[in-house]
């Protein structure tokens, strides 16, 4: 394994570990409150697809040869 391969592969590890926490979220409807504001769950929703996209296309082209 090269490192830039361990990089984007770890990279990947923890953009996984965030969008899990961002369906957590959704699942659980915990309240967010910054500054006053509420934040909408539908916010969540756009992390987790932003992020769940990240992760598979790290590891996706982690794994690719040249």
């Amino acid at each position: 394994m090269n490192p830039r391969m361990i990089i984007m592969r770890l990279a990947g590890t923890v953009f996984g570990i965030v969008c899990l926490f961002h369906l957590l979220r959704v699942i659980m409807d915990v309240d967010v409150v910054i500054g006053g504001w509420l934040l909408p769950i539908w916010v969540n929703w756009v992390g987790f697809f932003g992020t769940a996209a990240l992760c598979v296309g790290l590891w996706y082209f982690s794994g690719k040869k040249k």
